[in-house]
């Protein structure tokens, strides 16, 4: 009898064993190598060939990039259970971003916001731009970079998977000075950040303010008003009723545009603060707490529901945050999703708007043979 017990108690630990065995197996399984695809994602109504490209990481996240208008199509990461769920709006086709795009994940330039009038002086020269928002000019025009189709290079390194896309605006596109050939980088990293390094060189001074234009849902689906966010900024911009800057940069210190503390989205939209009656609810610039130029904390966004967070890193001085305030389920989505109001939010990395109208703002003119760089780094993990 004791040695059959003692061959039961063997047995359990033999197999104990080779279930603590088979799990170290696991944990110690090597991870997926990040890779990155290219495949045709059609034609523009001019033929014009159109490709799109997938990174992944080798945690498998993973991010589509096509090279018309540079737009992040979708981005693909986990909750804390390791579900897998895209969380920026778009659209499945090409002809769905050609025929009716609120920006959908793109490149915004040659000026991401707006300029007053439509028009601003540089070195004694009055130059007009096209009046695509009322009399005034927004991101860069009825053709700025979010209809370019940009050239494209997929690039392998140490840290993950990159795609590099380039494209030469030439002098007087949208009425904007000098050509200028601009880079941007997306780089998928191994430890699930998205990564966009801007550059850009003229031949004649000229202004420049460029933003990615995603609009993020970290539940993947519904509306975005219970998620929480954070943004590293005391003051903001003042706008006026067509939401162009007075000049007057205003503490956020007691008004619904404070979220210097981890607040839900929704709390306070509907506010009758006369900044958020404007905007019918976030459409701001913030003027970010660190150094410009240097890589800083900008925001924190967090959906309780998933436990997915994002957190934003930029060079830039300032970031737009906005709320899809204008969307009301006529826009049918990636899965037949209708995109009702406030179903996404954007966080725009930039200058602040309407800058050649004011001096008192950090300079977006850009001089012939400077260097523009600036970078962007968008960072997810679950809690």
């Amino acid at each position: 009898m004791r040695d059959s017990a003692n061959n039961k108690r063997l047995i359990i630990v033999l197999a104990l064993g080779a279930v603590l065995a088979l799990g170290a197996g696991f944990q110690n399984k090597p991870k997926s190598k990040a890779a990155i695809k290219q495949e045709a994602f059609g034609q523009l109504p001019d033929g014009t060939p159109v490709e799109l490209f997938t990174l992944t990481n080798r945690n498998g996240m993973e991010a589509r990039i096509t090279n018309y208008g540079g737009i992040l199509v979708s981005l693909k990461t986990a909750d804390r259970s390791g579900q897998f769920a895209d969380v920026v709006l778009g659209y499945g086709t090409l002809a769905a971003y050609v025929k009716r795009n609120p920006m959908f994940g793109a490149l915004v330039g040659r000026y991401a916001g707006r300029i007053a009038k439509a028009k601003f002086m540089l070195n004694g020269t009055e130059y007009q731009l096209a009046r695509n928002s009322g009399e005034n000019h927004i991101h860069g025009g009825p053709k700025g970079f979010d209809k370019q189709v940009w050239q494209a290079k997929p690039i392998t390194r140490k840290d993950g998977v990159a795609l590099e896309l380039s494209y030469l605006s030439k002098d007087g596109e949208e009425g904007y000075p000098g050509n200028l050939a601009v880079t941007v980088t997306y780089t998928l990293t191994n430890d699930n950040a998205l990564r966009l390094d801007y550059g850009a060189t003229t031949d004649k001074d000229t202004v420049l303010n460029l933003t990615n234009h995603s609009y993020f849902n970290l539940a993947g689906a519904g509306d975005v008003l219970r998620h929480e966010i954070i943004i590293a900024a005391d003051r903001f911009t003042v706008g006026d009723d067509k939401l162009i800057p007075t000049g007057e940069v205003r503490a956020v210190n007691g008004t619904p545009l404070d979220f210097r503390q981890m607040t839900a989205i929704g709390a306070r939209i509907n506010d009758s603060y006369e900044q958020i009656k404007l905007a019918r609810g976030y459409d701001h610039n913030y003027v970010l707490n660190h150094k410009p130029g240097v890589l800083g904390l900008a925001a924190k966004v967090s959906d309780p529901a998933s436990g997915r967070l994002m957190e934003v890193y930029t060079t830039e001085p300032g970031v737009v945050f906005y709320t899809s305030n204008g969307f009301n389920g006529s826009l049918i989505g990636k899965g037949g999703q209708a995109y009702v109001k406030h179903a996404g939010f954007c966080l725009e990395m930039q200058h602040f708007p309407d800058s050649p109208h004011h001096p008192e703002f950090p300079s977006t003119v850009l001089k012939k043979g400077a260097k523009y760089q600036a970078t962007t780094v968008f960072k997810f993990s679950e809690k």
